[in-house]
């Protein structure tokens, strides 16, 4: 095992070009001689093009526009929050499904938005020279400054929505420009119950049946938007073996951490984040015992943290085996010693160990800054917003490029967008999450903590929680631009409790973020860059960078595993998902599907595995084949490439997709959506 982790990880450092399909490429970097000389398939820039331009980045996950009219084709779980705020305590669209029979029918994701690359330029020289001759802290003020100053023109020159990319940890700069839609609108998902099928135990588990698929449609000027060419979807999908494809953002990876930092992850970070998520589950669960309302209102949330702490449980156990470790340290070393050798980085100094004082200094401040600055201290909606209304009014006032990057010019209209959203808030939700909060707050960092005696001196947990959700009026999305549009001065003498409490605690939140940018980032930002230099000297762009939930494509075959002596087989059928069915929560099929089930295919291609490179972000991806057709839809990985934020292995880690068959005979038989198919299909 030792061996092949050390392979995979000195290899995707070390060598020219990895052998094994991995890799998430950048589409100006996309290894075209590599796939045509391993594969005989000739990849241009036509196909590279057309296949960017029908890709979308949704808030947090990916898409494709699949007509001409604007009909994007995503995951049922990246639209959930969509379903969520359309639903009540009453009625949960989660649960129902939604179908939009006609266009008068597709009803506002008021918080979603949908970008599309249309452009990417090289600024790495423009940020180097407003960086050249500073030292660390400066240099980190002017580099963000020079990001936000050239985010800022390029939108006013474009009208495009524009944003700086670091690649490579800072070995290069990107300026991305992406034509962006806000008028998003929700068209088409099935029942969780199918969507989801097997629920949080089958989650990251292969073999699946989870038709874990949703069809949006994007707007502008309030008519569909004009898309010319739009992916085309093959129903019959792929072969085993067969060369696919997948366009789309994942969404963050740690491959080119150095050991240090991959240390603290694995000593401090991870084991206090899980410890808090996991007792949060259990309240949430209890929560949802007390009734079906209360179930509805906490069913998306719980979904998420139950994701979440299942990726982060497989994160530590990936730091925690030493066999990886090991290969880091390894790969790492060579690394070093191949940079000391090379007379043209002669002044690259040490920054490993820059980065090891750097993270050892941040331990004396890590739960401080999490529980005040980073939010786990006030978990709660209302709070998030109050303190984006506050900043935003103090944050206004400065020069453009002296705010935080967060409220810059370029920044404000989606912050907007998120407040004036319509969507349901639940106060005893909200308590809930509240008074969780406080109460790890005052547990972690003591009740003699400044803030805790601030906040908790005459109140309880529950108490003050209570009191701050009974007394808001942040639940009334006009409320929240009223204050959002109100002066410093104003905002200064509001009453609104949750404002209040933005405002009292915000010194210290900025102090320690402040503390934390000057001597925390700043040294390990440069100090990054340096180890990218020494990266670029030796390999140049023949490895792939980091994944930073921009546009990526990778490329791989249609394959299973062995597991255990055992061979999984890269497709499953839908009778399988019947038998596998026990009427009971997470594996009861919907009616919709039972009351059809002696006229279906029993042997319809359900879902697929393959060995493609992807994490979260890619969820949504197209699975493409050669001639850029879809033919399959990503929605998952196996367990074992949880991992693959540290480094791939071609051996286990595979990706989990939706069969294009298994969606036909959804819409075609099930639901009776035949006019989606017709527009689908209409080219």
């Amino acid at each position: 095992m030792r061996n092949r982790i050390a392979v995979v990880l000195l290899t995707a450092l070390l060598s020219a070009a990895a052998h094994a399909d991995e890799g998430m490429w950048t589409f100006d970097n996309v290894p075209t001689q590599r796939i045509a000389e391993q594969y005989g398939v000739k990849i241009d820039q036509p196909w590279l093009d057309r296949v960017r331009l029908a890709t979308v980045r949704l808030a947090d996950c990916t898409a494709s526009f699949v007509s001409e009219e604007g009909l994007i084709l995503t995951n049922h779980h990246c639209i959930t929050r969509c379903l969520a705020e359309n639903s009540t305590k009453e009625q949960s669209l989660l649960d129902d499904g939604f179908i939009a029979r006609n266009r008068d029918n597709e009803i506002s994701c008021p918080t979603q938005v949908a970008d599309v690359l249309v452009a990417m330029t090289d600024i790495t020289a423009k940020i180097s020279a407003a960086t050249e001759g500073l030292d660390e802290k400066a240099a980190n003020e002017a580099r963000k400054q020079a990001r936000t100053r050239l985010e800022q023109t390029c939108e006013s020159e474009t009208g495009l929505k524009c944003q700086t990319v670091s690649l490579y940890n800072g070995g290069q700069y990107f300026l991305y420009q992406y034509r962006r839609y806000t008028d998003v609108r929700l068209v088409f998902a099935p029942e969780a119950g199918i969507a989801a099928f097997g629920g949080d135990p089958d989650n990251f588990q292969f073999p699946r049946w989870c038709l874990d698929m949703a069809f949006l449609r994007a707007y502008e000027n309030g008519a569909p938007v004009a898309i010319s060419e739009p992916l085309r979807i093959n129903f019959a999908g792929p072969a085993a073996g067969e060369l696919v494809f997948v366009s789309g953002h994942p969404g963050s990876t740690d491959r080119l951490l150095t050991v240090s930092q991959l240390q603290v992850l694995r000593d401090t970070v991870m084991p206090q984040s899980l410890l808090r998520a996991s007792e949060l589950r259990g309240r949430y669960i209890q929560f949802s015992k007390q009734g079906d309302a209360e179930r509805r209102i906490v069913a998306d949330t719980l979904s998420g943290l139950e994701n979440g702490i299942k990726v982060r449980r497989k994160l530590l156990d990936a730091l925690l085996n030493e066999d990886l470790m090991q290969a880091k340290r390894e790969a790492e070393a060579a690394l070093r010693t191949a940079a000391a050798k090379d007379p043209t980085l002669a002044n690259l100094g040490d920054p490993w160990a820059e980065i090891t004082s750097a993270v050892k200094a941040a331990s004396d401040t890590e739960l401080d800054y999490t529980f005040l600055e980073g939010g786990a201290g006030f978990n709660s909606q209302l709070f998030r917003m109050a303190r984006a209304i506050w900043r935003a009014a103090e944050e206004r006032s400065k020069p453009n490029e002296q705010r935080l990057r967060e409220y810059t010019d370029a920044s404000l209209p989606r912050l907007r967008q998120q407040l004036a959203a319509s969507a349901p808030i639940y106060p005893e939700l909200e308590t809930l999450t509240l008074s969780f909060g406080f109460e790890r707050m005052r547990e972690w960092l003591g009740p003699d903590h400044p803030v805790v005696r601030q906040l908790l001196t005459s109140d309880s947990p529950d108490g003050l929680a209570q009191k701050l959700v009974q007394n808001t009026r942040l639940t009334d999305p006009t409320e929240r631009l009223k204050w959002w549009d109100a002066s410093i001065e104003a905002l200064r003498a509001s009453d609104e409790p949750f404002i209040q409490l933005a405002r009292e605690v915000d010194q210290t939140a900025r102090r320690l973020r402040k503390q934390r940018e000057d001597e925390i980032d700043a040294v390990i930002t440069d100090a990054e860059e340096r180890i990218a230099r020494a990266r670029f000297a030796l390999f140049g762009t023949e490895v792939y960078p980091d994944a930073t939930f921009t546009l990526r494509l990778n490329f791989g075959t249609v394959q299973g595993w062995l597991e255990r002596g055992q061979q999984i087989k890269p497709f499953t059928r839908l009778e399988t998902a019947f038998a596998r069915a026990t009427g009971e929560a997470p594996f009861a099929i919907p009616s919709s599907w039972q009351e059809k089930r002696e006229r279906l295919n029993p042997d319809t291609p359900f879902n697929l595995s393959t060995n493609n490179d992807i994490v979260g972000g890619n969820s949504g991806s197209p699975l493409l084949n050669a001639q850029g057709e879809i033919v399959g839809l990503i929605f998952d990985g196996n367990i074992h490439s949880i991992s693959g934020s540290y480094g791939f292995d071609p051996v286990m880690n595979r990706s989990v997709a939706v069969h294009p068959a298994i969606m036909q005979t959804a819409l075609e038989q099930v639901y009776q959506a035949q006019s989606l198919l017709n527009e689908i299909n209409a080219r």
